[in-house]
Order: C-alpha cells, then sequence, then structure tokens
C-alpha cells in the first residue's frame, strides 16, 4: 500500500474511534435502563489495563535500547491490543454507567457548594489531568498507527528509510502514549471514591 492510502487509512480509523466514542458518550443512542453486572467492574479493569500497558511501554522500551527488535515489537503489539481491548471497555462504560462527578459525595449528579468546597483544590487538579488524558488519547491514536505501520515496513529489505521515520514519529507517539497511561491510573485513583459503587 502507498503512504498515502496508508494515511487514509489512519485518519479514517482515528476520526470513526472518535466519533463512536462521541456517540456513545454522551449517550445519542440511549443506554439501557437496566445496566449489566459486569458495567462496574469496568472501571477497575481500564485502570489495570492502563497500569500494565504503561510497564509494557518501559519494558519494551528497554528492549529497543539493547537492540531486541524482535521483543520490542511483540511487546508493542501486545501493548496495542490492550490499549484496543482498554478503548472498548472505556467505551462500554462511559455508554452504560451513569456520569461520576468528582466531589459528589452525595451520588445525587450534582455539586453542593458544600462539596466544592470538600474537593478543594484536588478538583482542579483532577480535571487538569482529565482534560490532558482526554485530548493527547485522541492525539495519540493515528500517532501510534503510523508508528506501527513504519515499525513494520521496517522488517522488509529496503527499510532503512522507514525506520528513521519510525524513530521520528516514536518521539512524538512513545511519551504522549506514556502519558496517557500512567494518567488513566491516576484519573481512575481520584475519581474511584465517588463512584456510586
Amino acid at each position: 500500500m502507498s503512504d498515502k492510502v496508508i494515511f487514509r487509512l489512519v485518519a479514517a480509523v482515528s476520526v470513526f474511534v472518535f466519533l463512536v466514542v462521541v456517540i456513545l458518550n454522551r449517550k445519542i443512542i440511549p443506554a439501557p435502563q437496566t445496566l449489566p453486572s459486569f458495567t462496574y467492574f469496568l472501571p477497575k479493569l481500564n485502570a489495570i489495563i492502563n497500569g500494565t500497558c504503561t510497564v509494557l511501554l518501559l519494558i519494551s522500551l528497554y528492549f529497543i535500547r539493547r537492540k531486541n527488535v524482535t521483543m520490542h515489537m511483540r511487546i508493542n503489539i501486545l501493548t496495542f491490543i490492550l490499549s484496543s481491548l482498554f478503548l472498548v471497555s472505556y467505551i462500554l462504560f462511559h455508554y452504560l454507567a451513569p456520569e461520576t462527578r468528582f466531589g459528589d459525595l452525595d451520588h445525587d449528579g450534582t455539586l453542593s457548594l458544600y462539596e466544592k468546597e470538600a474537593a478543594g483544590s484536588l478538583r482542579y487538579i483532577y480535571y487538569i489531568i482529565l482534560v490532558t488524558h482526554i485530548i493527547l488519547a485522541a492525539a495519540v491514536l493515528p500517532l501510534i498507527l503510523l508508528s506501527f505501520y513504519r515499525g513494520l515496513q521496517a522488517r522488509h529489505p529496503d527499510g532503512g528509510l522507514q525506520v528513521n521515520r519510525h524513530r521520528k514519529l516514536v518521539r512524538w507517539s512513545f511519551p504522549i502514549w506514556l502519558y496517557v497511561t500512567v494518567t488513566g491510573v491516576i484519573v481512575y485513583v481520584m475519581i474511584s471514591p465517588y463512584y456510586t459503587f
């Protein structure tokens, strides 16, 4: 496939994923009235997946610094699969479950003055982490897909140029992906006391 086709495919996948997240998260398609019993396990599962991906990304970095391309590639593929599983679980939870607000101690869906004061400045820290996490999660998907494409192309006999392109992309995609996985765990730890389950 030509680069042009790959770029179009990456753009299409990225836009599709973004639209699915928005449509289901905003409940444009109404969620079922009765929640499946697994719904409330999903946030913990998401945090476990994010934490695992963080460790795997660091192990991947270790192997590529040791010039072990095969292990680097295998670990990145596993990390990508886990991140894809996370995305499905994330979308499913935010589609099915009611919105949880940081600081909502009585779980009524609104924040009283008392609840805002009780949360204090931690509330602003949470929202800064959450907003950067969401924006960078959306931005990193096309970078990850292109990084994978370039990395896989580097395995071909004429892949030298692709290796350089892969390295240039990874300078951006790796730290962003790592930040997204780490902050995913932090967001869960911070919001979990306010879940209604």
